[in-house]
């Protein structure tokens, strides 16, 4: 059995998924990765800056790829077992590291 073509079809539903579930995946990104890499509480401090900055790529790139899913269930399912794992991995974080 082949596989269909990547088509334009159903943008609709796939850019949807991506802008509904792209934003908490890209907070849950974010939040690791400042958590992780914080040196203080300082919200100003370099790495806390590089984490807000980091967003705006992570949800563009996350815009740009839906399009590669075969249909707008497949964007809508990856997308969310994407955000149970990123938050799942930001909630282990903040445990291990208080």
């Amino acid at each position: 059995m082949s596989r269909p073509p990547l088509t334009s079809r159903n943008w609709f539903g796939k850019v949807s998924a991506a802008a509904i579930l792209g934003f908490p995946l890209t907070l849950a990104l974010t939040c690791t990765f400042a958590t992780l890499c914080a040196t203080d509480d300082d919200v100003f401090s370099a790495q806390r800056q590089l984490a807000m900055w980091l967003a705006s790529p992570i949800l563009c790139a996350i815009l740009g790829l839906c399009f590669l899913f075969g249909s707008s269930a497949r964007a809508w399912g990856w997308l969310a077992l994407a955000n149970l794992l990123a938050w799942a991995l930001f909630v282990a974080t903040r445990l291990l590291l208080g």
